[in-house]
């Protein structure tokens, strides 16, 4: 899907380490992977419980990017954690792809821990936005 392949390039030119979207389903309490940059570790098949905590609050109810800079930040919401960690990965960002009010899927962008600083996550946010009719189309 170029939607998914042109967003990874560009989010890996500004340090993306591993890139993934998902699409969110709620009825089944789900999200569902539909592209990876890692399909071994990540692979297309996988599914994520949709577990109502702070990160379902933050990112899917209040429809506002999930940001976490270490790995404790993140720790207590994602079981996945230490495979993360020993990939070397640090801090994530989970960007809500919403059309009409509803969120469709996430993009979830992950680097070295730190890496997320204001102008980068303001950078990453636009890129987001600027796929989100591509994007919205690829997850409906």
């Amino acid at each position: 899907m170029s939607a998914f392949t042109d967003l990874h390039a560009s989010c890996e030119a500004l340090g993306t380490r591993l890139f993934t979207v998902t699409t969110v389903d709620e009825g089944a309490g789900l999200a569902r992977r539909l592209y990876t940059s890692h399909p071994v570790e990540y692979p297309l098949s996988g599914t994520k419980p949709l577990e109502r905590d702070g990160w379902y609050d933050a990112t899917i109810a209040g429809r506002q990017t999930f940001v976490a800079n270490t790995p404790p930040e993140f720790a207590k919401y994602f079981f996945d954690h230490a495979l993360i960690v020993s990939l070397g990965l640090g801090s994530c960002i989970n960007v809500p792809v919403v059309e009409d009010d509803k969120v469709l899927g996430t993009v979830n962008i992950l680097a070295e821990a730190g890496h997320f600083t204001r102008e980068r996550l303001a950078g990453y946010q636009a890129l987001v936005a600027e796929a989100t009719p591509a994007l919205a189309a690829a997850l409906r």
